[in-house]
């Protein structure tokens, strides 16, 4: 408990920083990330759909996340390098949004660009491996039949190439993407170095965009921290 005491106090000073940003628009959002965080690029175009399976064999497809927002990711399992310190990244997003009521309205995605390792167990021990919560987070794969390189063209529609090496490695970017309730692309985070809270505060101006007024005010996200660090 004092762990995750000392977890909330650290994001609840992060967002402390950027407190009034969050009781603004998303337009005020995007226009202060602009000018803050250097890899945040904003985007107002239709996600490429995708339809694949999760570990347990089910079908998902983009359309079915429509009302949440989106965050998603493009990793494969044996990447020694890159690719676990972004699932990591991942984790630490996850949780940061899962400590406020944002949790019920967000879903990270991630996809594998080697379906033909990664499929079953291997992508259900990856998560538990890197820190990652199933209750709003899945990892996808090729579905039988779907070409071995679908997800591979999925990320390159996405914007990312994964080039296959001679040895079985995959030479690629890192990008985390945004995509709102809509189904519309708003945002791309490059690399490892942006700020967390820069993404949680975005997430979270889209997640207020739907919001409807009620009688009494809902607790805002920092309201919300600071409940849980009592």
């Amino acid at each position: 408990m004092r762990t995750l005491h000392s977890a909330l106090i650290v994001i609840a000073v992060a967002v402390a920083s950027v407190g009034p940003v969050l009781a603004h628009s998303l337009e005020e959002v995007d226009q202060d990330l602009r000018a803050k965080e250097t890899y945040f690029q904003p985007v107002d175009s239709e996600a490429p759909a995708f339809t694949l399976q999760d570990a347990a064999g089910r079908t998902v497809s983009l359309s079915d996340l429509r009302g949440k927002v989106v965050v998603l990711n493009f990793v494969y399992t044996n990447c020694p390098d890159v690719c676990p310190l972004h699932a990591e990244r991942i984790a630490e997003l996850q949780t940061m949004i899962n400590q406020t009521p944002m949790k019920a309205m967000v879903e990270f995605v991630t996809i594998t660009t080697d379906p033909k390792r990664d499929k079953g167990t291997v992508l259900s021990e990856y998560g538990q491996a890197h820190g990652l919560d199933p209750v709003n987070w899945m990892f996808l794969t090729a579905a039988p039949g779907q070409p071995e390189d679908s997800t591979r063209k999925i990320a390159e529609v996405y914007g990312l190439k994964f080039t296959e090496s001679e040895e079985g490695m995959q030479m690629h970017g890192v990008v985390t993407h945004v995509i709102d309730q809509d189904g519309r692309m708003r945002a791309r985070f490059h690399g490892l170095k942006f700020e967390p809270v820069s993404l949680v505060v975005f997430v979270n101006a889209l997640t207020n965009r739907t919001q409807k007024p009620h009688g009494h005010p809902e607790p805002g996200f920092w309201d919300s921290l600071k409940g849980l660090i009592r």
